[in-house]
């Protein structure tokens, strides 16, 4: 049985985009990502698997880093009641990961596109992002271009939001 990763690592060569890969010891915050972005030479976004209180949608949001997240404003932008972080079970039953793993690499199984995905337009500007393969002891880097062939392959619509934006 394949694990994960090496799903993701088969879809992305089947699609023939081209990824860097590290692997290291399991990460659990920002800080701990970063040295392995900056060995790949790329921008590790944050991952915010996110929904409403209801539980009528589920967004995968990604940010710059360190970027200010408040959850009004995005909220606002994608046109959604309060956003609040999403439980760990839909996370694993939409994209098969879980939480400190969270990646738009997950958006591979997610084959009913229950999630909608938004990107924070600062991240345009990358010539190159990090994510992790679905599992935290292991980032993939990838051009900007190839990750923007990627959503299109899986038939994401590319949301863009702005953290710089404050409704206060």
């Amino acid at each position: 049985m394949l694990e994960i990763y090496d799903e993701v690592f088969a879809y992305l060569r089947s699609a023939q985009i081209a990824f860097d890969l590290i692997r290291h010891d399991p990460v659990s915050n920002m800080e701990e990502c970063m040295p392995g972005a900056e060995k790949l030479r790329a921008v590790m976004p944050r991952n915010l698997f996110l929904t409403p209180r209801n539980r009528s949608a589920y967004h995968l949001v990604i940010v710059p880093p360190f970027a200010p997240f408040r959850t009004a404003d995005i909220s606002k932008q994608l046109g959604s009641s309060r956003l609040s972080f999403a439980p760990p079970e839909k996370l694993m039953e939409y994209m098969r990961t879980q939480p400190g793993a969270i990646s738009p690499m997950g958006l591979i199984f997610d084959k009913e596109k229950r999630v909608r995905f938004a990107m924070d337009r600062a991240l345009l500007d990358a010539e190159r992002l990090a994510f992790h393969p679905c599992i935290s002891s292991m980032t993939l880097a990838m051009s900007r271009k190839d990750f923007l062939k990627y959503l299109g392959l899986l038939g994401y619509e590319v949301i863009t939001v702005d953290t710089s934006v404050s409704g206060s």
